[in-house]
Formats: C-alpha cells, sequence, structure tokens
C-alpha cells in the first residue's frame, strides 16, 4: 500500500513501487540531493548563486507534491539541528532566520507546487516543465526575498528585489534545463513501456 498517495503517477512512480521503505529512501536521497546542489555555488553575498533551487524543483518535478513537501521539510530540518546541509556547509538556526532563510522556506512550498504540477501532466512537455518551473521559482522568491529584505535590507523590500534580478537569469537557465530533461526522462519510460 502507497504512504504517500498521489491523483497521478509522477516520473519516479514509473519507476519505484510506492511503499514507506521507498517513500524513505526517496526522501533522504533528495535531501542529500539537494544538500549537494547546495554546495555547488558561486558565493556572492548576502545569497549566494547555488544549484540549490534546481533540485528542489527537479525533486518536486519528479517526486509529486506530497513526497516533495516532505523531502524539502526534512533538508531544512536536517539544518536547523546542525547536520551541514546549507550553503557552504553552514546549519542551524541562524540560517532560517538569516538572509536566505526564507528561500529555504520557500522550497518546501515551491517542492510542493511543482509536483501538484507534475501530477497534472505538467512535466511531459518542455514547454509545460518550463512554465512549471517559472511557477515554482516564482515561489520561492516570494517567499524569500521579503525575508531577505528584513535580514540584509533593512526592511527595503524594493532594493532586496533589486538585489535578487540577476538571479532570475539564473533561475531562467535552470528552468531551461529542466523543460529538456524531465520531458525527456518521459519520452524514455513511454518506449520503455511500449515494449
Amino acid at each position: 500500500m502507497s504512504s504517500i498517495t498521489t491523483a497521478r503517477p509522477t516520473i519516479v512512480d514509473s519507476f519505484i513501487s510506492r511503499t514507506i521503505y521507498s517513500d524513505i529512501t526517496l526522501v533522504a536521497f533528495g535531501v542529500a540531493l539537494t544538500a549537494l546542489a547546495a554546495q555547488i555555488q558561486i558565493p556572492v553575498s548576502p545569497v549566494p548563486f547555488t544549484f540549490q533551487t534546481l533540485a528542489v524543483l527537479l525533486i518536486g518535478a519528479s517526486y509529486g507534491a506530497a513526497r516533495a513537501g516532505i523531502t524539502m521539510a526534512t533538508y531544512a530540518l536536517a539544518g536547523l539541528v546542525g547536520i551541514p546541509v546549507f550553503a557552504g556547509y553552514s546549519s542551524g538556526p541562524e540560517v532560517l532566520v538569516g538572509a536566505t532563510g526564507g528561500f529555504i522556506l520557500g522550497f518546501i512550498f515551491a517542492a510542493m507546487l511543482t509536483g501538484y504540477l507534475a501530477q497534472k501532466g505538467w512535466s511531459t512537455s518542455p514547454w509545460k516543465m518550463f512554465l512549471n518551473f517559472s511557477f515554482g521559482s516564482i515561489l520561492i522568491y516570494f517567499v524569500g526575498i521579503p525575508v531577505l529584505a528584513m535580514v540584509a535590507f533593512n526592511a527595503d523590500l524594493q532594493v532586496a528585489a533589486t538585489f535578487m534580478l540577476p538571479y532570475l537569469l539564473w533561475d531562467a537557465l535552470k528552468a531551461v534545463i529542466a523543460g529538456a530533461f524531465l520531458p525527456s526522462a518521459w519520452a524514455v519510460v513511454k518506449k520503455i513501456k511500449k515494449s
């Protein structure tokens, strides 16, 4: 019996049966992948360029809303209790209440949104996947920029939003990568099932 149910199978469900053991394994893998992606960075203060969002949104679109949300919540909790999973091998409550804390919390909601849209078929074509990732990225900014403004820019939302403008190009590139990757994976699944 499935431990986390969805309305429609995701790409992961095409390869792995849903059990409590597979869910725990996938959550652990997703946390590890996000932690690894956080370390691949271009250091910029106060918010580095990382590959975290790519990992977060791919996990969302691959896992589905519930499992992706649990994965990102587990990632945030792991960092909160001191496991060095955040960018620059950082951890602790000071990160979650710091300049990047809002973005980390935004990962939970963005993973759930991209997962939900994937369950509705938004991971099978490049354009839908691009839009799915764009909506997920916007949600990360929606949660992250106000926290960044409060912590690093004297609560000036406009200055914080202007600071984040170069990150839009970076995230658009990641959305293009995802737009090519996941639909290609679905095409492989369809070919395998026809064989």
